[in-house]
């Protein structure tokens, strides 16, 4: 069974389970969190090996995509504080990196 997206803050599902395009959305919204601060965009482009321009270019990828989660995964206060700001929880970055994984 696939985990719901859903906002923290309101408790609504941002789309129907198991949706890809909201997992990318996520994960794109979770990619301009890590941007906005230049040590995380630094260590995000260091620990996956990723150019700016290949990131760039690959934006669109799923497993470019799962990475950029991936890497807030292996740091929680960022996973925490990202899925603050996004308004959603912890847990549905997880989902979305595993569904964009699956992709």
């Amino acid at each position: 069974m696939r985990t719901p997206l859903t906002n923290a803050k309101t408790g609504a599902r941002t789309s129907g389970a198991g949706d890809p395009d909201a997992a990318a959305a996520l994960a794109l919204s979770a990619l301009a969190w890590v941007l906005s601060d230049d040590d995380r965009a630094g260590r995000l482009l260091t620990l996956t090996g990723l150019a700016p321009g290949d990131l760039r270019e690959r934006l669109g990828e799923p497993a470019v995509l799962a990475a950029v989660l991936t890497y807030l995964e292996s740091y929680e206060p960022d996973l925490v504080a990202c899925a603050e700001d996004l308004g959603t929880r912890p847990e549905t970055l997880v989902a979305a990196r595993a569904m964009l994984e699956h992709a």
